[in-house]
């Protein structure tokens, strides 16, 4: 009774977990920021010309205002930028229901690398792109082992096996510690790298005195939540593992 009783809370804790990760990888708030430097400007692939020459187009964001802010949001899938008035929260803005349609986006995961759009090699190419290497194979690492602990767990429960209890429970430890290093990872990114200059990319050179503020967003909030849920969970399969053979 004990045994399924914990087995059960166990579970739970698993799927809120998982679900807090799933979130988190899905949504793209890890990195909030705003800059008030003016409209930003995606350059667009080159393309040749008649003459053979190859022509490159920049696309602004829209045609606002001089006194206007940039507002950044940026996770696993995409790097999106709108404007808004000065006035406006950072983070409220960047909720679902509050973004304009003038938001543009470009694919998050190639995003400082070179091989997004425009020049190859970007001229601005950031060293420390290999930051975003790394969050990236930890973040799907993490994922990985968080559903094979859920579906060995799932297979676990009919027939009350002890060693698909603890291989499950020790999957879930491993996500919940691939996804702690995930979160360090990216603090350690947001404090150690030059993220005003990450953020304006070329237009850094011609807004020297711009102000930029970064913060950490709501899916790096779930990320984290979701860290101890499935620590717990792990723990809690692991010791009904435990509990099963020491019961037979």
């Amino acid at each position: 009774m004990r045994v399924g009783a914990a087995a059960l809370a166990g579970g739970i804790f698993g799927v809120f977990g998982t679900l807090c990760f799933f979130l988190a990888f899905a949504t793209d708030y890890w990195l909030v920021a705003s800059d008030d430097c003016g409209p930003y400007r995606w350059p667009t692939p080159t393309t040749p010309t008649v003459n053979g020459t190859l022509n490159q187009t920049e696309a602004a964001v829209t045609a606002a205002p001089a006194a206007s802010l940039t507002l950044h949001h940026e996770g696993f899938f995409w790097r999106c930028v709108f404007q808004v008035e000065p006035s406006t929260d950072a983070v409220q803005a960047t909720l679902f229901t509050n973004q304009p349609q003038s938001k543009v986006c470009v694919h998050g995961y190639l995003f400082p690398l070179p091989v997004a759009v425009g020049q190859v090699p970007h001229p601005i190419y950031d060293a420390t792109a290999v930051f975003r290497g790394f969050w990236t194979l930890l973040i799907i690492l993490g994922l990985a082992c968080s559903v094979a602990g859920a579906f060995l767990l799932l297979c676990g429960v009919p027939f009350f096996s002890h060693k698909l209890y603890r291989l499950g429970g020790a999957f879930l430890l491993a996500a919940a510690a691939l996804f702690l290093l995930v979160l360090l990872l990216f603090v350690l990114w947001m404090e150690t790298v030059d993220v005003r200059r990450y953020v304006l990319q070329e237009r850094g050179e011609a807004c020297p005195e711009a102000t930029v503020s970064a913060l950490y967003g709501l899916s790096f909030m779930v990320a984290a939540a979701g860290v101890p849920l499935e620590l717990i969970a792990g723990l809690v399969f692991m010791l009904v593992g435990r509990a099963l053979l020491a019961s037979k």
